[in-house]
């Protein structure tokens, strides 16, 4: 028996200044119930308690789209976003669920990944996400997606720079890319204001804040586009965590 999400809506107002209704609440234990189903068989996350789930998945996946909610209506009102190195289907997959107007695109690497995200996504009738599979260095050299999206998501680990290369060529001119991290430290802002120039970017925003259950310290940070990417950028596959900007 799948335990039931805790609903944590006087949190999810004081944090994101909203709150799931009751369609939106059934929909995210669903999407629950079927990643802990999944899994047994694919291996997706290691995050399957209910309050560790809600919190560093669900509540995640949002909160770095709403930093004081000034982008939150932008969702609202419709706009095309990419998930890169979506995994078990985060961030891409609750901005889908919450943000109906919008367009998700889920990219990932590993093919099985992508399979259980189309089950998902099936199973839900989820009519504004897709599925891409590929490698991102080639990916952002296509010209159906080189930049064609207005948001670029992408929960990361390890340099940030190398997380800038894959986000940023996909953007739009005065589109957004946000970095989702866990520390962050004055060290690192030097890479990131090295590789956000060479990619034709802005650092709007670094924001730090901490979970609501765990108190565990967060970091987001927001690049704005604001000229094209040069060609050469994404480089090769397996170039930009080999030689990092």
């Amino acid at each position: 028996m799948i335990k039931n999400l805790p609903k944590m809506l006087d949190i999810w107002e004081k944090t994101l200044h909203w709150q799931p209704n009751t369609l939106q609440q059934e929909k995210l234990q669903k999407l629950y119930e079927l990643i802990i189903t999944g899994n047994r068989q694919f291996n997706l996350t290691r995050i399957t308690e209910p309050e560790e789930f809600w919190e560093k998945h669900l509540w995640d996946s949002l909160r770095g789209v709403a930093p004081e909610g000034q982008f939150m209506s932008l969702l609202n009102n419709g706009v095309s976003v990419i998930d890169i190195g979506t995994g078990a289907g985060f961030p891409g997959l609750p901005i889908a669920m919450i943000f109906p107007n919008s367009q998700v695109t889920l990219l990932d690497s590993t093919r099985k990944k992508i399979n259980f995200i189309d089950d998902v996504i099936n199973n839900m009738s989820i009519n504004n996400a897709k599925t891409l599979v590929g490698r991102v260095e080639e990916i952002g050299q296509e010209y159906e997606h080189r930049e064609k999206y207005d948001l670029a998501v992408i929960r990361a680990v390890g340099n940030v720079s190398i997380c800038v290369e894959y986000a940023l060529p996909l953007v739009k001119k005065r589109g957004l890319a946000i970095i989702y991290r866990g520390s962050w430290s004055e060290e690192e802002n030097a890479s990131l204001e090295n590789a956000v120039e060479l990619l034709g970017g802005n650092i709007e925003l670094i924001e730090q804040f901490t979970t609501p259950i765990s108190e565990s310290m967060r970091h987001c940070l927001y690049l704005r586009k604001i000229k094209n990417t040069p060609i050469h950028f994404p480089r090769g596959v397996g170039i930009p965590k080999q030689k990092p900007l």
